[in-house]
């Protein structure tokens, strides 16, 4: 059952009159008062014709500056949303606080017709022209420097294979070859090469099989197996090391 009570608005029942600060969400701030009970007061929007209840805690104090529209103070800021009137709640993100620094505390909102004092000056550090050219030589050169890192990176990476001792090679393979193998056996061990390729040197004819993920090259010689050698030509195993000097 609703109970009519009196309140503060009952002298506007016959007025026009707007809150003082507007219901967020609302454009038109025009109203007329239609009734009130225990928790809530009910008003008219003059131009929507929508009825909404406000709660009557957040009702203040009535207004005649602003005759002939009356000012009704609402003690919270308030918000139409789905239909109902709340309060509204302002999500604040605090700055970060300099070391030691203590935070600052919220200045009071001004009260009805009081103007609202000036915000505090915050000084902007305007960059000189020598300051920002030193700043774009800084910059330059540590760009520089780290493109020449990385130069280096990918340069000594495409290099490692090549730049390996020939000792660490022969250590991480097994080369089971005699010179009684062929190209078949080297072939089933090893797997068919990336380059082969007919030479000849100081008079000598040989078939070379480059096999890059092992960085050696085996050496046949009369379709026989002679040796390997790692990229810079230096012998790594062979049965007889004398006949691959020289070759590549």
């Amino acid at each position: 059952m609703s109970v009519n009570l009196p309140t503060p608005l009952d002298s506007l029942r016959y007025c026009r009159f707007s809150f003082y600060p507007p219901i967020l969400n609302i454009e038109h701030n025009e109203w007329q008062y239609r009734g009130a009970n225990w928790n809530e007061i009910q008003v008219l929007n003059t131009k929507t014709h929508n009825e909404i209840s406000v709660p009557r805690r957040c009702v203040g104090e009535i207004s005649r500056i602003g005759e002939p529209v009356m000012i009704v103070g609402l003690l919270n800021e308030l918000e139409y949303n789905e239909g109902i009137v709340v309060p509204h709640v302002r999500r604040v993100i605090e700055m970060p606080r300099a070391v030691n620094g203590w935070p600052r505390p919220f200045a009071p909102a001004p009260a009805i017709g009081e103007a609202r004092p000036p915000a505090d000056v915050v000084g902007i550090r305007v960059e000189s022209p020598r300051e920002s050219r030193a700043t774009r030589i800084v910059l330059g050169t540590v760009a520089a420097g780290l493109l020449v890192c990385v130069t280096v990176a990918v340069a000594f990476r495409d290099a490692a294979p090549w730049a390996r001792s020939s000792a660490q090679r022969a250590s991480l393979i097994e080369l089971p070859f005699t010179a009684q193998d062929g190209y078949a056996a080297i072939v089933q061990r090893l797997g068919i090469p990336a380059a082969d390729d007919r030479r000849s040197a100081g008079g000598l004819s040989y078939r070379r099989l480059w096999y890059p993920r092992l960085a050696l090259a085996v050496i046949l010689i009369d379709d026989r197996y002679a040796g390997a050698l790692d990229p810079r030509g230096r012998i790594l195993q062979s049965p007889e090391p004398s006949r691959l000097l020289n070759l590549r």
